[in-house]
């Protein structure tokens, strides 16, 4: 009767479907897409495929390396020599940043709110566990290649990236801040999609800025908060739909990192962006592709200069700025050790700091004593 019923049960067991896996959180999404342990997570099982262990080796080769060059003398460098500026809990505003949130993070671990924008969609939250394993292993491969500029040479190529961020279901920009984060030690809380109206505030209406809210706790347990919006930075653009420009200006005083931005900045058509950072903020941080040089008043702003500037790469020759070259010839503040921007190379990489003399507080007068 055993033998008679064994043939049954197997076909009855033959014919289940595959175990669906338990739905993900976020921050397991991000672990698994940064090649990160996730023992014990509902994404355990899939961590035992070849493409990703290939995947999470490869990741942790190329983070080894970025960590040794860029980060960790960024950490290093950043509290010793610019402290008041690492430790100021202000919004970060990095405007021209695609989904850079690795420097972001690197050079301000302590804001509490961190504002991104570019051109780049936002995607969708990455579930990796609905893939097929073939198109797994593509998505992972496809990650790594479009990650590769930034962790080599500290930028995003703006067409790479625009094909890189489309090529497969990790699309937009959203996988890739969530991979900076969880390799930067932070722990996700929650993704939410976000939209904003005209006059910068949060809409469930039609909108013309789309958006994202990752909250997570950083690596000193505080709670921080990273936006990242679609948006046309052109004055044109922030005329036509001024949302993000009314969000930030909502958040208040805050700091600015701008690296790698084209030399937008130097052109008329970017001036309105340009105003805000040169208004809205009490630090500027950025190499010479950002604010022209001109544009910081002697009256208005204290600034260091740091490392060197060799003037910029052949592609963007014709912005090269002879006042910056007479700056640093006359007042450089002190080497860097490490590169950022186009001029990736330690050595020959400049780093422009300029803190607004309206934020620094002045001493107050101190009473003569009244003889008795």
């Amino acid at each position: 009767m055993k033998l008679l019923l064994l043939p049954a049960v197997v076909s009855l067991t033959l014919g289940l479907p595959a175990p669906r896996l338990q739905a993900a959180g976020a921050d397991d999404q991000a672990r698994f897409l940064a090649g990160l342990n996730v023992d014990g997570s509902p994404l355990e099982p899939l961590a035992r495929e070849e493409s990703w262990q290939r995947h999470a080796a490869e990741f942790q080769r190329a983070w080894v390396d970025v960590e040794e060059r860029q980060l960790g003398p960024i950490r290093a460098w950043m509290p010793a020599t610019l402290g008041y500026i690492h430790a100021d809990p202000s919004p970060l505003f990095y405007l021209f940043s695609g989904p850079d949130m690795l420097y972001a993070h690197a050079f301000y671990p302590n804001a509490r709110t961190y504002v991104l924008c570019g051109r780049e969609p936002v995607g969708e939250n990455p579930d990796v566990a609905s893939l097929s394993s073939e198109k797994r292993a593509a998505a992972l491969a496809n990650l790594r290649k479009s990650l590769n500029a930034i962790l080599s040479y500290s930028f995003f190529i703006t067409a790479d990236m625009k094909n890189d961020l489309s090529a497969t279901q990790l699309s937009g920009t959203l996988p890739v801040m969530m991979v900076f984060l969880a390799r930067a030690g932070c722990r996700i809380q929650g993704v939410e999609f976000v939209k904003l109206d005209d006059a910068g505030q949060f809409t469930s209406g039609k909108s013309r800025t789309p958006g994202v809210r990752v909250t997570f706790t950083g690596t000193a347990g505080g709670a921080q908060t990273l936006y990242y919006f679609t948006s046309d930075l052109s004055n044109w653009g922030i005329k036509d739909n001024p949302g993000f420009m009314a969000f930030c200006r909502g958040l208040g005083q805050g700091n600015a990192l701008v690296k790698a931005a084209s030399y937008l900045m130097h052109l008329d058509e970017f001036s309105s962006a340009r105003d805000f950072l040169l208004a809205g903020t009490r630090n500027v941080m950025q190499d010479d592709s950002g604010i022209p040089w001109r544009f910081f008043r002697q009256d208005e702003w204290s600034m260091g200069l740091y490392g060197s500037y060799p003037g910029p790469i052949k592609l963007f020759e014709k912005h090269d700025q002879p006042d910056l070259h007479a700056a640093f010839g006359r007042d450089k503040a002190g080497d860097l050790p490490f590169g950022v921007g186009y001029q990736w190379r330690p050595g020959v990489s400049s780093l422009i700091v300029g803190t607004a003399l309206r934020s620094v507080p002045r001493a107050a007068a101190v009473a003569e004593p009244v003889d008795e």
